[in-house]
């Protein structure tokens, strides 16, 4: 089998310092400067290799506008707050959210828009995404969070979480040994291996007590990230909303996996061809969230989310001047983005707010 350009370069990597752990591994294969995933393509939509909710259906993101302009209303409607979306893909979802927002009197003068983006190829279509709001100040892009300008500010993450390096850990008995990636002895590609055991992993609470013979995953990046956004919010005010897919409550399991053209596809292979992700522990990032001096709401899935949005109302209302075939597209959008054997179930929403901050709309 030949080998791709970066599989090459982590064959080298590793003969020259060891195997890699799986959060270098996913680090590697997804924004590598030259051959990451994420740096060289637009990997949304049919033709891409997975469909996010906002490009099934507009009302996703003008559920989420709408609730935006409810917390910044909440907030005391500052002059000036900073709305900052986590991976906003082609910009669809910022799209929609400013353009539902805008109905709310005073929103589209008070908000400053800002993209957290390490991909260039999704930078430009997110440009041609925002022409055609006239904005207040220029959309500013980050490579990270920690880089948007302080004040209050509005975060949204939707599928953002999931995609940020993870760590296994492998319990066999008193001891936990990592998971790392290695070199196949013939050099054919990578395989996972375990460590033996060295230092105890810091671990969630909700983790500590898992199984023998059990895999937990660990996400430092994500606990960070919830970490910084929430001490932010603590001080400045503000609200989040994170919808990924993941676990209300912390549990042992793999879910590490790899999609590429709507189907799964082996890990190690051809990394930088496929997206790579893991679900999200929001029992963990929940927990951090406490600790750092804000407060968390839900996780609460998807569907009851939307629903409590009015998602049902806004879909009878666009279907009220739709041609037929628009009505079944509506129909099956809804039903994606709701249904508990679609997104509705496995999708999950948590905020974060001030401890003093009312529970925001979709949490009640």
């Amino acid at each position: 089998m030949e080998l791709s350009a970066l599989e090459k370069i982590l064959i080298d990597k590793i003969a020259e310092e060891g195997p890699l752990s799986i959060a270098d591994f996913m680090e590697q294969a997804l924004v590598h400067p030259e051959h990451g995933y994420y740096m060289r393509r637009d990997p949304f939509g049919v033709d891409g290799d997975f469909i996010t909710a906002p490009e099934i259906s507009q009302m996703f993101g003008e559920l989420l506008g709408l609730w935006t302009a409810i917390n910044w209303q909440a907030m005391g409607q500052p002059e000036t707050f900073n709305l900052v979306e986590l991976g906003p893909g082609r910009g669809t979802l910022m799209a929609d959210m400013l353009r539902a927002a805008g109905i709310i009197a005073g929103f589209s003068e008070a908000v400053r828009v800002h993209l957290v983006e390490a991909s260039p190829v999704l930078r430009e279509m997110q440009v041609e995404s925002l022409k055609p709001f006239d904005l207040v100040q220029p959309v500013q892009w980050h490579d990270q969070f920690q880089q948007v300008p302080g004040g209050p500010l509005i975060v949204i993450a939707n599928e953002f979480f999931d995609a940020l390096p993870i760590n296994q850990y492998f319990r066999t008995g008193d001891y936990w040994c990592p998971r790392v990636v290695d070199a196949k002895p013939d050099g054919d590609g990578l395989c996972f291996v375990l460590l033996p055991p060295h230092d105890t992993p810091d671990l969630p609470p909700g983790l500590k007590d898992s199984p023998n013979d059990k895999v937990v995953e660990v996400c430092p990046a994500a606990l960070e990230l919830v970490e910084a956004i929430s001490g932010r919010i603590a001080t400045d005010g503000g609200a989040a909303l994170i919808v990924d897919y993941g676990h209300s409550e912390g549990g042992s399991g793999e879910t590490l996996q790899a999609i590429r053209k709507h189907t799964y596809h082996n890990v190690l292979d051809n990394p930088g061809e496929a997206d790579i992700t893991a679900h999200v522990d929001f029992a963990a990032l929940g927990q951090r969230v406490f600790a750092s001096g804000a407060r968390a709401h839900g996780a609460v899935p998807q569907g009851r989310f939307l629903q409590l949005l009015g998602i049902a109302e806004r879909a009878k209302a666009l279907a009220a001047s739709a041609t037929e075939e628009q009505v079944e597209d509506l129909g099956s959008a809804l039903k994606r983005l709701v249904d508990t054997d679609e997104m509705g179930e496995l999708f999950k929403v948590m905020a974060i707010t001030r401890l003093d901050f009312p529970v925001p709309p979709g949490f009640e």
